[in-house]
């Protein structure tokens, strides 16, 4: 929640300053955040020191998407996949050294502090590399423009519409991730460490599917990637509801990993294309994170809730036909001419 209140000042704020300053400042301060979760002895002090990373993770969430669709803009071809990947590939690799940690006897607090310092080590390189997105030294926009900003506060009808559509993909993501194991375990009888395996080959086929996928919409466009990948995320899903078979349902993920792994970055292109200016985009970069952090915080437990009621087989059935109509019905801009 700390990280969706923050989300509604990102926009503005990079706008107004650039991403480089923010994230510059945000990549030094979550370390440390992080580092003291270990520390804190109390609930209230961990409820603050956790509340206060979430406000700062999702700031930089936004900020960096917003460098991410600048790049991309100036460059003049496709980069959001590769830049999503990285994140599919950094979960991997935590979860690994999380595993690795624990199994050594390593304490939690330590773990934390060793991740903080690479974490830390890492945003001091990288801030160096930024980009600057501020819109100084740029043609001044229209006398409409900032009437339009300030009436809709970057909630367009575009923004909303493609914000639906994050919720929607982010929901399904969740559901993958957080429910297809325990389908597996309850409903396919599949053992512990085989219904596991559903989400690592969600993931891992999420990662590989984004290496390649500024490749892809750089061949085929972003519009038909995007009606191509929710269809087969689909058929994915289809695939291991249907099956009786455990490991031809972990296919089944896997399939639905590899589809919808290009949705989202294609969605946050989509966002950075609904404006030219660079600062009318942060402040829909932001308001679209607002949408795909609701899903991601609201959709496991909507599936848990709706499950009660409906089984949790016909609750994952019941988002075939959502992902069908997100790639049959979004409308996403192609690739400008340059």
């Amino acid at each position: 929640m700390a990280a969706l209140a923050c989300m509604q000042g990102v926009g503005p704020l990079t706008a107004r300053v650039g991403t480089r300053p923010v994230l510059r400042t945000s990549l030094v301060v979550m370390p440390v955040l992080l580092a003291l979760i270990g520390l804190m002895g109390g609930i209230v002090e961990l409820v603050v020191v956790v509340t206060a990373l979430g406000a700062v993770h999702g700031t930089t969430d936004a900020a960096m998407n917003t460098q991410a669709v600048t790049v991309e803009r100036r460059l003049g071809r496709p980069i959001l996949n590769g830049c999503h990947a990285a994140w599919s590939v950094s979960a991997v690799v935590a979860s690994l050294a999380t595993t690795i940690l624990e199994r050594a006897g390593v304490s939690f607090a330590t773990h934390l502090a060793a991740a903080a310092a690479v974490l830390m080590a890492g945003g001091l390189l990288l801030g160096r590399l930024l980009v600057e997105t501020d819109t100084r030294g740029r043609a001044p926009m229209s006398p409409l423009a900032p009437r339009r900003r300030r009436r809709h506060g970057g909630w367009s009808r575009q923004v909303v519409a493609l914000g639906l559509t994050g919720t929607a993909l982010m929901v399904c993501e969740g559901a993958a991730l957080g429910w297809s194991a325990i389908f597996l375990h309850d409903s396919r009888g599949a053992s512990l460490g085989l219904a596991a395996t559903a989400v690592t080959a969600y993931t891992g086929a999420q990662a590989v599917g984004r290496v390649i996928g500024d490749r892809l919409a750089l061949r085929y466009g972003a519009p038909a990637l995007f009606r191509a990948g929710g269809l087969v995320a689909a058929c994915g899903l289809a695939m291991a509801l249907l099956s009786p078979n455990p490991v031809t349902a972990v296919g089944g993920f896997t399939v639905a990993g590899a589809g919808a792994s290009v949705l989202i970055p294609l969605a946050y292109s989509a966002v950075g294309q609904a404006k030219a200016d660079s600062q009318e985009a942060a402040t829909l970069i932001s308001r679209f994170t607002t949408f795909t952090y609701a899903g991601t915080l609201f959709g496991p437990a909507a599936i848990g809730w709706a499950a009660e009621f409906a089984g949790l087989t016909w609750t994952l059935a019941a988002l075939i036909p959502v992902l069908c109509a997100v790639a049959l019905l979004s409308r996403l801009p192609g690739r400008p001419q340059h």
